[in-house]
């Protein structure tokens, strides 16, 4: 049975633990507040530009430019965005379990490499037997539109030189603080709009030129993608983590009650022991006397 001095122990080691979580809880959400406001700002300009992107890939000539060609090569990428640091519930876990699911599902003929985004998800698949083109690491505190644009053209890069016929995305979308949606996404090609034939058969005006206008639009589409699919991790990632943080302060506080009230049962157990042996020597004592 624990003594007084463990118990006390626990409770002072669980109000240390406590007093981690709820600072962690407030920096992360003095974080995500930000991060929200960036992602919510950002979404109008990504979504817009993948429509207006969908509703060209539907009308421009394939050949028109690299990035609106279509082949089967047998080679995909996938881009895995997980977070550098843990303590933050199912984030990382939801993410890795999804793309393993992705992975194990694609055909045996494909070749598929690894963009791997975040400490997390570089340990998880260094373990692992699937093949890593490049990671990314170490930038999510410090998250800028530089790191998506550089991480996009390398992208779009590997699409142009035939590297893949295929690029995924997978992703937490942030939905509010308690809620993260785990996203497998299509970067390239880009998907055509859905849409009635006799519209297909409608071209643009392009103004300079097809080729001058695509050459500008399709590279900035790709870092616009990229760079929302880092923001909405980054503010998915504070919410779990804002979550995550004030569950366990509540758990520590349970437990705190707990100990003290196990604490208090010890206590009074030793005081009525300690007065049941004073009161037993001292009957002991008036036996000898009489």
């Amino acid at each position: 049975m624990a003594t007084l001095r463990d118990i006390k122990r626990r409770i002072t080691s669980v109000k240390s633990t406590q007093q981690i979580t709820k600072a962690m809880k407030l920096v992360a959400a003095a974080k995500l507040r930000r991060a929200q406001e960036r992602i919510l700002e950002a979404r109008p300009y990504a979504f817009k530009m993948q429509e207006v992107l969908a509703s060209l890939a539907l009308r421009a000539d394939p050949q028109s430019h690299p990035l609106l060609c279509r082949r089967e090569t047998g080679k995909k990428i996938v881009v895995v965005i997980a977070s550098d640091k843990g303590l933050c519930g199912g984030f990382n876990s939801n993410i890795m379990r999804r793309s393993l699911d992705v992975l194990r599902t694609t055909p045996g003929e494909t070749t598929v490499t690894l963009v791997v985004v975040g400490r997390k998800t570089r340990d998880f698949y260094r373990r692992r037997p699937y093949t890593i083109r490049s990671e990314q690491i170490g930038f999510f505190d410090r998250l800028a539109y530089e790191h998506a644009a550089a991480l996009g053209r390398d992208l779009a890069n590997a699409y142009v030189a035939e590297e893949a016929d295929e690029i995924h995305l997978i992703y937490n979308e942030f939905k509010s603080v308690a809620t993260q949606r785990v996203v497998v996404e299509r970067l390239l090609p880009i998907e055509p709009l859905q849409a009635p034939e006799e519209l297909a058969a409608i071209d643009f005006i392009y103004e300079p030129s097809p080729q001058v206008i695509l050459e500008g639009l399709l590279p900035k589409h790709v870092e616009v993608q990229v760079y929302r699919a880092l923001m909405e991790s980054l503010a998915g990632e504070y919410g779990a983590r804002m979550t995550a943080m004030d569950a366990a302060s509540k758990n520590a506080s349970e437990m705190i009650d707990l100990l003290t009230l196990q604490f208090n049962k010890a206590r009074q157990e030793r005081i009525t022991r300690e007065l049941l042996e004073v009161v037993g020597g001292a009957e002991a004592l008036r036996a000898a006397k009489g």
